[in-house]
C-alpha cells in the first residue's frame, strides 16, 4: 500500500482531494468542495462521513466501531459484496462478503469548482479466491457536489457467469428513531426478519417502535427520511437497485453488538441501496453492473 505521502504526491487534487490518517490510523481520502465534504477510507472503500455545507453530518458512525484491518467499520456506508448478509452455505465466511474488509487502491481523483471525486478499485486475488472462486473487478466512485453519489461497479473478469447480492449499507444520523418516518415504500412487499421472514406489504410510511430488519423487494423508488427533530429530510435515490433494506437494532440487539454502543441506537437508521434475495444480479463473463446511491439533504 502506498504511503500517505506517496498518495498525496501522485493522486491529490489541491483543495479538493487529499490523503491523511483517519480513525485507528486507517488511510482516508478527504474530499472537499463548496457544497460540502466527505471522508472515504481506503479500507473497504468505506464512506465515513458526508457533511453538506452549513449542515450537520448526514451519516452516522458508531463510537464503538472497530477501525482495524480485517474488521468491518460500523456506520457510514459499508460495501456489502459479493453477498449480502450471511453466506448462504458457508457460515464461516464473513458476513456481507469481503469487499468491506479489503484494502482498495486509488485509481483516480478529480476536482473542479463545484465537485470532488475519487475512484477506488479492488480486484480478485489469492486471498479473495480462498473466499470466493470467481474472477472480478470492483470500482467504487465517490463524488460530492450538491449531492453525495456513491457508485459500485462490478465486472465479471472470469470465464463463467456468477450471481451476486450486494448493498451500499448506508447508516444515517437522525435525532430520535422513534420520531422518524421513511416515505417511498408504501405498497411494497417486504421480508420481515423480525417475524420469521414473513412476507408482508408496507402500508403508509415506515415508522419505528422496536427492532426493525426488513428487505423491501422489487422497488426502485426514492426513499425519504423525514426527521422533524433535525428539521430535515434525507433523500436516497438509487440506480441499478431493486431492493431497499431498512434496519435499526433497538435496545436488546445493540447491547449484544461489541462494535455498537448500548445507547446509540436512537440516533441512527439504515436505509440501504441493495440487490438482495430474489433481486440477485447475474453477470455473464465480461459484463458489468453498477449499484448507485445518490444522497441529498432537504431542509
Amino acid at each position: 500500500m502506498p504511503s500517505i505521502e506517496a498518495l498525496n504526491s501522485q493522486d491529490a487534487v489541491e483543495g479538493r482531494v487529499e490523503f491523511g490518517p483517519g480513525p485507528g490510523g486507517l488511510t482516508v481520502a478527504e474530499l472537499a468542495c463548496p457544497s460540502g465534504r466527505a471522508r472515504v477510507a481506503l479500507h473497504g472503500a468505506h464512506v465515513l462521513e458526508y457533511v453538506p455545507a452549513d449542515a450537520k453530518p448526514v451519516l452516522w458512525v458508531s463510537g464503538r466501531s472497530w477501525f482495524e484491518p480485517g474488521k468491518p467499520i460500523r456506520g457510514g456506508i459499508p460495501v456489502c459484496w459479493p453477498w449480502f448478509g450471511p453466506h448462504a452455505t458457508g457460515a464461516e465466511l464473513p458476513a456481507h462478503g469481503f469487499a468491506r474488509l479489503g484494502q482498495w487502491q486509488v485509481v483516480a481523483a478529480a476536482g473542479d469548482e463545484q465537485s470532488a471525486s475519487i475512484v477506488l478499485a479492488l480486484n480478485d486475488s489469492q486471498e479473495t479466491r480462498r473466499l470466493w472462486h470467481c474472477g472480478f473487478a470492483l470500482e467504487m466512485r465517490v463524488e460530492i457536489g450538491e449531492k453525495l453519489a456513491v457508485a459500485l461497479e462490478a465486472t465479471n473478469t472470469g470465464n463463467e457467469p456468477f450471481e451476486t447480492t450486494a448493498a451500499l449499507h448506508s447508516y444515517f444520523a437522525v435525532s430520535d428513531i422513534a420520531g422518524v418516518s421513511i416515505a417511498g415504500l408504501d405498497g411494497c412487499e417486504y421480508i420481515d426478519k423480525m417475524d420469521h421472514a414473513a412476507r408482508k406489504t408496507q402500508r403508509g410510511d415506515v415508522t419505528f417502535s422496536g427492532e426493525t430488519d426488513r428487505v423491501y423487494a422489487g422497488t426502485t423508488a426514492d426513499c425519504v427520511i423525514d426527521d422533524p427533530g433535525m428539521a430535515r429530510r434525507i433523500r436516497i435515490a438509487s440506480r441499478g437497485s431493486r431492493s431497499t433494506v431498512v434496519w435499526n437494532p433497538w435496545t436488546a440487539k445493540a447491547a449484544r453488538m461489541e462494535d455498537f454502543g448500548d445507547d446509540e441506537w436512537p440516533g441512527m437508521v439504515c436505509v440501504e441501496t441493495a440487490n438482495a434475495g430474489d433481486d440477485a444480479v447475474t453477470l455473464a463473463p465480461g459484463a458489468s453492473h453498477t449499484l448507485k446511491a445518490i444522497i441529498s439533504l432537504e431542509q
